[in-house]
């Protein structure tokens, strides 16, 4: 079972990368662009999540995953229920969401500094 505290240094350290609340939401944005927000009771992780590939990715695990409301489908975005997602994996839907907001450049050099993390390196 996955926490916020579980990403939130994570998403706080990230190049480009800061938090703030909305209306009592965490949210990291890079620029203007938010990647990741957390419900209010911060049992649910929306995120950035490529739209061609989301209903897949709900399909594969329906008990994990979930699509966002009619309204948010327009935006590249997929919800996670923390309970069922381990932190580990938790920290690398928010690094992949993060590289969907920033510069492919910043994604090399986030591969080269954690080379000995495999788990957090793109595919």
């Amino acid at each position: 079972m996955a926490v916020i505290e579980d990403v939130r240094p994570l998403g706080a350290g990230l190049e480009r990368s800061y938090q703030v609340y909305v209306r009592g939401r965490l949210k990291f944005r890079v620029k203007q662009i938010v990647y990741v927000a957390f419900s209010m009771d911060e049992n649910v992780m929306g995120f950035a999540f490529p739209k061609e590939e989301r209903a897949a990715l709900v399909a594969s695990e329906p008990h994990k995953f979930h699509l966002p409301s009619a309204s948010d489908m327009r935006f590249n975005w997929v919800h996670a229920d923390l309970a069922a997602v381990d932190p580990t994996e938790a920290r690398e839907l928010v690094v992949d969401a993060w590289r969907m907001v920033v510069p492919k450049k910043l994604s090399r050099a986030y591969d080269l500094a954690h080379s000995n993390c495999p788990r957090l390196r793109a595919p």
